[in-house]
């Protein structure tokens, strides 16, 4: 700010100072340089966090070292004094260029570092205290949760044992923070405990028209890897915002008719003709008799 404050209101003693003629032609380009500066300035002074400003600097450190190699070629130029402005430019340069990459490095490592907020939602055709209740036993979890193996709860703190990767188990505690009921349930995990920090809450509301429940679930965690953990996972099926949609899908299931309702896909294994399978039909069979 201060040196685009010396080049708009003192052109002419910032020429002689850096060694170029003091001319019309030199004092409007060093107003010009200095509303770009100022304005750079004002820019970070309002936005210290934004690498772009930083990189506007940088831009104008290379402007300002083109036009002062420029200003070798003049007659009356005094060298020695362009010199010295050179080095202190290029200096100046390296500094907001180091900074611009740093800012523009942490910016990037902050986005993909930071937590993920997840958020679905489902209407089941069941009244909210019940759906409530059914939830609220931890217990029923694993019913319509499939990557959960159990969950045990002793004393405000439960004990989650879910499927890992290539058949492994994993567990964690988590600790109710909100218990409302028939409306919600909040939680989170208990510290030291899981390699995946997650913290939520599940909502229970009337659906519009009569139609029951509208579960909502909202869920913030921070996958290990970051971002780039994340978008592996998602690409193998194991990412949070996949499992609860299906979760959800089953737990409707659950509460509406009683079980799970598996497709004709999951009941077969590899090519089959479009049929019921063979227990179904047995059973039919022995209904029939």
């Amino acid at each position: 700010v201060g040196l685009g404050l010396a080049e708009l209101l003192a052109p002419a003693g910032l020429a002689r100072l850096i060694g170029i003629p003091n001319n019309a032609r030199s004092r409007l380009i060093l107003r010009g340089l200095g509303l770009r500066e100022l304005t750079s300035g004002v820019g970070l002074l309002v936005r210290p966090e934004s690498a772009r400003w930083l990189w506007s600097r940088v831009l104008g450190d290379a402007m300002d070292l083109a036009l002062l190699a420029d200003g070798f070629t003049f007659k009356r130029a005094r060298q020695g004094r362009l010199l010295a402005a050179s080095a202190a430019v290029a200096s100046v340069t390296a500094i907001d260029t180091y900074n611009a990459a740093r800012q523009t490095r942490n910016s990037s490592l902050s986005k993909w570092a930071a937590p993920f907020h997840v958020q679905k939602t489902i209407t089941v055709y069941r009244e909210p205290h019940v759906v409530y209740e059914f939830w609220r036993d931890f217990a029923n979890l694993p019913r319509f949760m499939a990557h959960l193996e159990s969950v045990e709860a002793t004393n405000g703190v439960s004990t989650w044992r879910a499927k890992g990767p290539l058949g492994s188990s994993i567990s964690w505690q988590a600790e109710v923070v909100l218990d409302r009921p028939g409306q919600a349930i909040g939680w989170r995990s208990v510290e030291g405990s899981t390699r995946v920090p997650n913290r939520g809450v599940v909502r229970f509301a009337n659906a519009p028209g009569g139609r029951g429940t509208e579960v909502q679930v909202e869920l913030k965690y921070e996958p290990p890897g970051g971002a780039l953990g994340a978008t592996f996972a998602k690409l193998f099926g194991e990412e949070p915002s996949q499992q609860i949609a299906s979760d959800l899908r089953r737990l409707k299931q659950v509460l509406e008719t009683g079980e799970v309702l598996n497709s004709d896909a999951s009941i077969h294994r590899g090519p089959h003709p479009a049929r019921p399978a063979e227990r179904i039909l047995q059973s039919t069979k022995g209904s029939r008799a």
